[in-house]
């Protein structure tokens, strides 16, 4: 526990660091791609072979480099970026039927998830980047809204679960859990709005809606890289953070949680809802 507690310290400095401790966009932009291309070499690591093959270390790598490329391009150029967001949208929306279907439908697991990894990397970390540009402290609350339904769905679950939400993904996560988060995360949002915006009904009621389908996007996160790890036979997406495990294992949420919220305040300010 000491172990987890000391990685997860060292990661909150680094992050708000780079979020708060300079207006400079490289520290945030360094750390972006650096996240992309670890993430990338785990993604792979789980890709389907062939039977009693092991994935290529080589080829691990290739892909990071891939990744690195791909998150570097979509980075600047923004155009890009809000397709990413939509085609992380899209797999997280048929990622819904090949969750609630596992394992009798397994058709997903194949090569094509290389594609899909990178499409979700480089679309997380380019909308967290996008985030950031408009506020740290907007990026500071879709990490709050992430955080308070994971944290929420743990606790709530682990003290009143009783009915399994998807028992063949993920046999600890309850419905009574995935209730509690959201209803944790709901408190965040009215309080944000109550004390920091001045926005009239329709301005609230538009933010509210986004917030709630940001945190659904993040259990989606969470519930797909437990069902690539579990189809893939592994515990942890990689061994980098001690007490943690990877990189895969903590930005899981967010794979699909962060491109919602920013393709989400971009839809928002064409009809004029500025954040």
């Amino acid at each position: 526990m000491f172990e987890r507690i000391k990685t997860a310290l060292v990661l909150v400095v680094v992050v708000l660091s780079c979020m708060f401790a300079t207006p400079s966009h490289y520290p945030m932009l360094i750390l972006m791609v650096v996240v992309a291309t670890l993430a990338g070499d785990e993604w792979y690591k789980l890709m389907p072979t062939s039977e009693g093959a092991q994935v290529s270390s080589t080829a691990s790598k290739v892909y990071a480099v891939i990744i690195f490329i791909a998150s570097v391009v979509t980075l600047y150029f923004k155009d890009l970026a809000l397709l990413l967001w939509g085609g992380a949208i899209f797999v997280a929306i048929f990622s819904a039927y090949c969750i609630k279907n596992y394992p009798q439908y397994d058709a997903w697991y194949n090569k094509g998830l290389t594609l899909v990894g990178a499409v979700l990397i480089t679309a997380a970390i380019t909308a967290i980047f996008s985030v950031w540009l408009i506020s740290a402290w907007w990026l500071m609350y879709l990490f709050l809204l992430v955080w308070a339904a994971d944290s929420g769905a743990y606790f709530v679950g682990r003290k009143f679960g009783k009915k399994a939400m998807v028992p063949h993904v993920s046999p600890k996560k309850t419905l009574e859990g995935l209730y509690g988060g959201v209803a944790i995360s709901a408190m965040i949002v009215i309080a944000v709005q109550s004390v920091y915006l001045n926005f009239n009904l329709l301005q609230h009621g538009a933010f509210l809606i986004l917030s709630l389908l940001t945190v659904l996007a993040s259990v989606l996160g969470d519930l797909i890289e437990s069902m690539l790890k579990r189809r893939a036979g592994v515990k942890d997406s990689g061994c980098l953070l001690p007490g943690h495990g990877g990189i895969l294992d903590r930005i899981d949420s967010l794979l699909t949680a962060a491109p919602v919220f920013a393709a989400g305040i971009y839809l928002l300010k064409l009809i004029g809802v500025e954040l």
